[in-house]
């Protein structure tokens, strides 16, 4: 047939067609994807069935085949549960809608997820598409500067490129399959093409901050399963600047100008496949980077680059300098133009002679005068009668239980009910009889009755609240039915258990078996109705709180009265209900007025409304019922399934409640069901619906009229308008309408008004929406026990807008929202529970769930299942819309189709969604009929316990109240005036050690290798060092003497095997041990320059190896000395895989020494000259080696004698990683140069015993030990729990007088506190437990030492620390950070703190950088590739005014000096140094620097599967990887968690959120993390993530 109309297709669709055949023939597509791509395509083409206007959206088309329509209906049916939100105007408007967005589709990127959680994936989702196609302009980019398109045409859409790229399809350029969905089909084509030019775009984003070496780790890792990409990153040259555009600022608004990008010649753009399939790029550092994450991310800029909204001007502030903007009114916002409405009062409540007094007197005039009349029949799940309760039944039956409650209960003297008392009624919803009998019993006994749902479980949804409210009304008797009380959960001995938050109840079973009779004299007191109260009905709030609202027994008798009056009820009339009978209109209608009328109730249980929707209808027919109370879930599943009924007659109907009317959705529902109805005798007219409350009960209800001609009020609102609380009919835009019914007039005897939702109840404008309240007796009266909310919600005075009441009496407000319109009728808009107030509008959840439900295809969520509610995070409401997603349904439609609710809710309210959460089919918790429980839904959200399958986040388009960007401020230059040492009105901050003092005896050598000689000659037996194994015993010691004759025998080696020269580099690659320590003196003693290189670990050769190369590489070592056991591991197969080992400089084992001396010790001739190289891995990924000359190196171990006391008779433990910093210092030199001896502990023998550096400090009475975070982690995370354990093997830890961590960042004051707190049992004097502070440039510049005051914590504002600044806050003050000293400055260190953009000196307490002038500091970085320039700032600066003689050098941290009232050992008051964090490391997001500890600790305290977490900046998107400790079903709780918490601690939007497994944040010796590193992993996709967010 298409062949036939082929010439009348338009050209684009035939190339269409023509590459489906080429495609299917070439097996790229299944037979079923190309007939479903293919009618898709012919679709709009195809000839109109007759009578269908082709106006109408293609998806309510009559079908065409007969085979389809029987399709059609079975997917009606199980596809649209709810039809309460459905209306085929408001499905148009959203189609339409969305129609207007696919010209300008987002390109929403996908989220990437592990194949483990991706459910289901259906094969003909993901045929490969073409990589042929493409539009006539393909080569070029409409966009702005950075190649991001804008306009309409050159829009991409991704998600079909990127689920492909997740699901591993093999094509790297695609376009989109569905070429409905995508804004021209070459979209995504040119995008790829965009992504190849790997120089366009954030993506080449290049960094200055690294100095030295890019892609390094350090090998193994002692305590930590450590993530290194050393194997994939090959290191590469930086290229040149001009290569590499800056990254884009996302943060501000761009001009739109538009750039051509040629096309590489040729190209098939199908890239070599290194990493996956994708094209590789280049990060400036020379990282190769996978298109996928990196294409997902520029696809995220490129949304987030759209204008947003214009700026706004006013801010508030919030309590600080950052001002938080407040949205300012929209100056055409629609204003009330109408007069001051009037109260609006119903007709007279006529008195009529024969109602009864009260509701017992009714039924016991009914039980005694007509006991045979049938009162209530009920339905088993077969729709048979089960039993038929009469009125003569009913009366005795309440009186038997009225006796039993009042005298059976407790003893004669001490009853356990007495009038007044409240009881709780426990009754299934199949069970209408025992129920009622229940119900009158109480009634009768004048006890209170309090009606609950029954719990199915110890922990319902929600029911834990029904339990405060029983407490808080002090139930202590429940009644049950018998077989309700068998099926409460019991335990071993039979007893029901106490359930979650309820109190002790007695459960008292009501069936008359188990009653005693009354005796003959006997009779219950029936008084007049009084103000007494009559029952409680439950209520649950939005919060979720469960509140009890009482009704007197006036309020029950004038309501029934009410009711029957405008209802029109006469006596023995036949009503079917389906509502729920305990309370609401089921319990007003089917248990009380029907009884004051002697009506028959047939009522139907959910149960069987589950099992035979359509058999409310069907017993309507059969008892000719008059009267029918619905819902109107019930009219649409009647609907759904009654096209399998004959006969059905609804004649005899003369009304049908709607209970739910005043749900603004219902009016769909009703519409539907008279269409289809109206031809089975159903009549206009008849349909009623009503707004009630629970405390108002029924406001309005529609009369049911004899009069035809008279249609039911109608009013087509405009949402714009409504969510200004402004009433404007809709007439230029169909697009966001809201279509509303009446609910019928004021009830009998009742006044009316609608005042303001907030603030003082002033009356609204005629043309305002408000909350309509009602002034009558038949409301109900207070919140049980609850006085102040009760006067809010009771006792309310409605004022004129002069001030004035209008009535004495008090009003209650409904929590309804709507107007009152022309005739007196009613309207409600919504509810006040469901309103959210976002920038100051007004949306409604049901609104939203309707424009959501009105988005086609519906066939990946359940209509009935969606949760809809807003979360506060930076002071304002966010919407959420949670749904359930179909079990059938791909991640791909999933995701496209919660794309276009976003657009769709975008388009027809103007609001953003803030998160979208899809869950598994059944998980959302329950209300005990079937809906969904709203408050538990947002409480699972809010703990990050609701399991989604499918999460988007739009953060970046929805909170548009940030701060400000930061201007930076010019700071004082030179031209401020320093007075001696003031600077700008402060003291300088410099500070220094104690002087180094007078010489000792071993303080004469110059050279280390001379004290080694010395000691070997005066204390030859004195043990210097003592190496124990993980059992705790002595594994190695040395004295002096064999130190010096290993070192001997090592030199001779070096000058024979290795014919080395003086001055050349020998890299040690060896163990922590004593190895290490002789080969270092060796090394010295013939005159060579050693490098301690950490070995490669035998498990990781992989990634750890090239590291090592890379080392001895970069160092220029001539030889490397090592064991046997690690020479066989260098040459062996594995490392043969990872690196050429045919290029290693000759190796050297040192386990077999050659018996012979050197000729000569070496002794340098200038104490300059080098001793040792340092390398270490920085926390910002580089590798940096620095020169450490003899006389640094002899300043640092006399500066560390002298702050330790360090002498002969010592004895110090160290669990230090021996290669780099203050670690190898201690471990390698101290002790030569103080005589002490120290018991070294490798932190790797802690993995297999994790007391033993605790069990040696204690065993050898030592009073200084040292070690890492990564140590100290690993005792506080392993021993917690056996401390009482330790104590019994007599663990000592109380002569520790100094416990210092050796680390190169801010104090981690958490952990140290912690494990302060845990060995406090065991000895450990909590001031011992300290830090040290070292960097790059100086190995050591703060250590605690022995004297000298402890160290102190102050508190900073994290706030001004953004804009760095110092603002020092009480503990617990909001936004407070505590910083701890890092120890003392060591003697002969000078410390000043510069700015570090003008390099002027800084006040005390301000924040900058820290400059530090010291005899030990280095004297360079050692590198091949030195730009000179950039290092010798970093080692030979000078301030630019004040002291500009004195050389620094720069620490690259920032941290503030503050003196103390403390003093020191020389009596001057102490200059405490805080170390705030490495200015590599601080991130510059919005103007403000931000350090990336701060965020990441925010984001742990969050949830408590996350482990870890490190976040880093990619093209100024903040992404943020955490590490889960938990199942892969908890990843996605965490995304909205993560980004709700960095926005109200950080304002800052979260930009890309990644859940790995534990170990994956890689973490260098020290136990720092290296967050480049990661940044580089996750570019090169290489972290095998969980779980990858993309925040819109």
């Amino acid at each position: 047939m298409a062949d036939r109309d082929t010439l009348a297709l338009p050209l684009e669709v035939r190339a269409r067609l023509a590459e489906l055949e080429l495609e299917l023939s070439e097996g790229d597509i299944t037979q079923k994807g190309y007939e479903k791509k293919r009618s898709k395509l012919l679709g709009a083409y195809l000839p109109q069935p007759p009578g269908v206007e082709p106006s109408l959206p293609q998806e309510r088309r009559t079908p065409v085949t007969p085979s389809s329509s029987s399709r059609y209906h079975r997917r009606r049916s199980s596809g649209s549960r709810d039809e309460r939100y459905r209306s085929d105007v408001h499905t148009e408007a959203v189609q339409a809608a969305l129609a207007k967005h696919k010209e300008r589709k987002m390109a929403v990127p996908m989220p990437s997820k592990r194949r483990s959680l991706v459910v289901q994936t259906s094969m003909d989702a993901y045929t490969p598409p073409d990589t042929s196609s493409g539009s006539e302009e393909e080569g070029s980019v409409q966009g702005d500067s950075q190649g991001t398109p804008t306009s309409s045409q050159g829009s991409i859409n991704m998600e079909h490129w990127i689920s492909r790229a997740i699901h591993g399809s093999t094509t790297s350029s695609t376009t989109s399959s569905s070429s409905t969905q995508s804004g021209g089909s070459g979209a995504a084509n040119r995008l790829a093409d965009v992504m190849a030019q790997t120089h366009i775009g954030p993506i080449a984003h290049h960094s200055l901050k690294r100095k030295t070496i890019p892609g390094t780790v350090e090998n193994g890792n002692s305590l930590r399963r450590s993530c290194e990409f050393g194997s994939e990153l090959t290191w590469q040259p930086l290229e040149t600047e001009e290569n590499h555009s800056a990254p884009p600022d996302v943060t501000t608004y761009t001009s739109e100008h538009s750039i051509q990008v040629e096309r590489p010649q040729g190209s098939t753009s199908r890239a070599a496949p290194k990493y996956g399939n994708a094209e590789l790029m280049e990060t400036g550092d020379g990282v190769p980077v996978s298109s996928r994450v990196s294409a997902k991310i520029q696809q995220l800029v490129n949304t987030l680059k759209r204008p947003k909204r214009p700026p706004l001007r006013e801010f508030f502030v919030d309590d600080f300098e950052e001002l938080l903007e407040v949205q300012q009114p929209d100056p055409n916002q629609p204003k009330s133009e109408g007069a001051q409405m009037l109260p609006l009062r119903g007709e007279q409540l006529g008195v009529v002679t024969n109602w009864p007094p009260s509701l017992e007197a009714a039924l016991q005039r009914w039980g005694t005068i007509s006991p045979k009349a049938p009162c209530l029949t009920t339905m088993d799940t077969n729709g048979k009668p089960l039993y038929i309760l009469t009125y003569g039944k009913l009366w005795t039956r309440s009186m038997k239980v009225a006796y039993n409650i009042l005298h059976k209960l407790g003893t004669k003297q001490e009853p356990m009910v007495r009038p007044g008392d409240r009881v709780a009624l426990v009754f299934p919803n199949n069970d209408p009889a025992a129920f009622m009998v229940a119900f009158y019993g109480c009634l009768l006994a004048e006890v209170v009755p309090v009606p609950i749902e029954v719990p199915l479980t110890r922990k319902d949804a929600g029911s834990q609240q029904i339990g405060f409210l029983l407490g808080s009304c002090g139930v202590t008797v429940a009644l049950t039915s018998d077989a309700c009380h068998k099926g409460l959960p019991k335990s071993p001995t039979g007893e029901i258990p106490q359930f979650k938050g309820w109190p002790k109840l007695l459960w008292f079973v009501t069936e008359s078996k188990h009653l005693s009779k009354p005796p003959r004299d006997w009779f219950p007191h029936i008084k007049d109705a009084n103000n007494d109260t009559a029952y409680i009905e439950y209520k649950t709030c939005k919060d979720g709180s469960v509140l009890g609202v009482t009704v007197t027994r006036i309020a029950l008798l004038t309501h029934c009265q009410a009711l029957t009056q405008a209802c029109g009820y006469t006596e023995a009339e036949t009503i079917v209900n389906v509502l729920d009978f305990k309370k609401d209109v089921g319990l007003w209608h089917g248990i009380l007025t029907s009884v004051m009328n002697m009506m028959h109730v047939i009522s139907i249980p959910y149960s069987l409304m589950k099992v035979n929707p359509v058999s409310w209808i069907q017993k309507v027919c059969q008892y000719k019922a008059k009267v029918a109370c619905v819902k109107s879930r019930d009219m649409h599943w009647a609907l759904v399934a009654h096209r399998d009924q004959r006969d059905v007659n609804l004649s005899s109907l003369r009304m049908l409640i709607v209970a739910d009317g005043s749900n603004p959705w219902s009016i769909s529902s009703c519409d539907a069901f008279l269409n289809v109805f109206q031809s089975k005798g159903l009549r206009q007219e008849v349909i009623c619906p009503c707004a009630s409350s629970p405390e108002a009960l029924t406001a309005a209800i529609r009369r049911p009229t004899d009069d035809t001609n008279q249609p039911p009020g109608r009013g087509v609102l405009s949402m714009h308008g409504l969510s200004y609380g402004v009433i404007r009919v809709d007439s230029e835009e169909k697009l966001s309408v809201l279509t509303v019914q009446d609910v019928g007039t004021v009830m009998p005897g009742a006044l009316m008004c609608v005042v303001r939702p907030d603030g003082i109840p002033q009356l609204c404008k005629t043309d305002e929406i408000g909350e309509i309240c009602v002034c009558s007796i038949a409301t109900g009266t207070s919140y049980y026990g609850l006085s102040g909310m009760t006067k809010n919600t009771f006792e309310v005075f409605p004022m004129t807008g002069s001030g004035a009441p209008i009535s004495e009496y008090p009003f209650v407000r409904t929590g309804l929202l709507g107007f009152i319109g022309p005739g007196g009728l009613v309207f409600i808009v919504g509810k006040m529970d469901g309103l959210m107030v976002v920038c100051g509008r007004r949306h409604n959840a049901d609104d939203i769930v309707a424009t959501a439900l009105a988005v086609e295809p519906m066939k990946f969520v359940y209509r009935g299942r969606i949760a809809v509610f807003s979360i506060t995070v930076l002071h304002d409401e966010r919407i959420v819309i949670v749904a359930e997603q179909r079990p059938d349904s791909t991640e791909e439609d999933s995701f496209q189709w919660m794309s276009r609710v976003l657009q769709a809710i975008d388009s027809i309210h103007q609001v953003g969604v803030y998160c979208l959460a899809l869950v598994p089919a059944n998980t959302l918790p329950k209300t005990p009929l079937g809906g969904i429980h709203l408050s538990e839904t947002k409480q699972l959200f809010l703990e990050g316990s609701l399991h989604p399958c499918n999460v988007l986040m739009c953060p970046h388009t929805c909170v548009t109240n940030l701060p400000k960007p930061r201007q930076k401020q010019p700071e004082i230059g030179p031209a401020s005036v320093m007075v001696g040492n003031l600077v700008s009105g402060k003291r300088i901050a410099q500070a220094s050690g104690r002087d180094l003092g007078q010489i000792e005896d071993n303080d004469q050598f110059l050279f280390l290798s001379e004290v080694l000689q010395w000691r070997a000659q005066t204390t030859p037996d004195h043990i210097l060092y003592t190496l124990l194994n993980s059992r705790g015993t002595i594994a190695n010691s040395l004295t002096c003497l064999q130190l010096h004759k290993r070192a001997e025998k090592i030199a001779a080696m070096l000058g024979e095997r290795g014919h080395l020269q003086d001055g050349e580099h020998v890299a040690l690659v060896y163990p922590p041990g004593i190895d290490l320590i002789a080969a270092f003196y060796g090394c010295l003693y013939a005159g060579c320059v050693p490098i301690t290189v950490r070995p490669p670990h035998p498990q990781n050769i992989a990634t750890t190896l090239p590291t090592v190369k890379m080392i001895v590489e970069v160092s220029r070592s001539a030889c490397i000395m090592t064991t046997q056991i690690i020479c066989k591991l260098l040459r062996s197969r594995e490392a043969s895989a990872a690196v050429d080992i045919r290029t290693w400089p000759p190796v050297l084992d040192t386990d077999d020494l050659p018996k012979k001396r050197p000729l000569q010790i070496y002794k340098p001739l200038n104490p300059d000259t080098l001793a040792y190289l340092d390398f270490s891995v920085s926390t910002t990924g580089m590798l940096a080696g620095v020169k450490m000359s003899h006389t640094a190196t002899s300043a640092f171990c006399r500066s560390i004698k002298l702050q330790c006391e360090l002498y002969p008779s010592r004895e110090v433990a160290i669990c230090l990683d021996p290669y780099c910093g203050l670690g190898f210092v201690l471990w390698c030199l101290c002790s030569v140069y103080s005589g002490h001896q120290s018991i070294l502990i490798p932190p790797s023998e802690l993995e297999t015993n994790p007391a033993l550096w605790l069990l040696a400090v204690s065993q050898y009475k030592v009073r200084d030990t040292f070690c890492s975070y990564s140590v100290m982690e690993l005792c506080t995370k392993g021993l917690g729990l056996q401390t009482e354990s330790l104590k019994s093997r007599g663990l000592d830890l109380s002569r520790v007088r100094t416990c210092v961590v050796v680390a190169e960042e801010r104090p981690r004051i958490a952990l140290t506190q912690s494990f302060s707190k845990l060995f406090k049992d065991l000895g450990l004097h909590p001031r011992a437990v300290s830090t040290s502070f070292g960097c790059r440039v100086n190995l050591a510049v703060c250590l605690q030492g022995t004297s000298g005051p402890d160290p102190t914590t102050v508190y900073v504002d994290m706030r001004a620390l953004r804009h760095d600044r110092v603002r020092l806050v009480e503990r617990g003050s909001p936004h407070s950070l505590p910083l701890m000293e890092s120890g003392k400055i060591l003697p002969g260190v000078r410390i000043i703190i510069a700015n570090p953009e003008t390099k002027g000196p800084l006040g005390d307490s301000h924040l900058g950088e820290i400059w530090v002038h010291s005899g030990h500091n280095a004297s360079g970085y050692f590198t091949i590739y030195g730009d000179e320039s950039l290092q010798s700032d970093h080692f030979n600066s000078r301030l630019s005014f004040g002291d500009t003689q004195t050389i620094w050098a720069r620490t690259g941290y920032l941290g503030f000096l503050r003196r103390t009232e403390l003093t020191d050992a020389s009596g001057e008051r102490h200059d405490a140094l805080y170390v705030v964090g490495a200015l590599d490391e601080a991130m510059e997001l919005r103007g403000m620097r931000y350090h990336p500890i701060d965020i990441e600790t925010s984001v742990i305290r969050t949830h408590k599967s996350i482990t870890e977490c490190a976040v880093f900046t990619w093209t100024n998107l903040l992404v943020v990887v955490v590490e889960l400790d938990g199942s892969e079903q908890e990843a996605l709780d965490l995304v909205p968690l993560v980004t709700n918490v960095v926005l109200e601690e950080h304002y800052l939007i979260v930009g890309v959120v990644v859940v790995v497994d534990i170990g994956v944040i890689p973490i260098n010796s020290r136990g720092e993390k290296q967050r480049m590193h990661l940044r580089d992993g996750f570019l090169a996709d290489q972290l095998d993530p969980i779980y990858v967010a993309y925040n819109m």
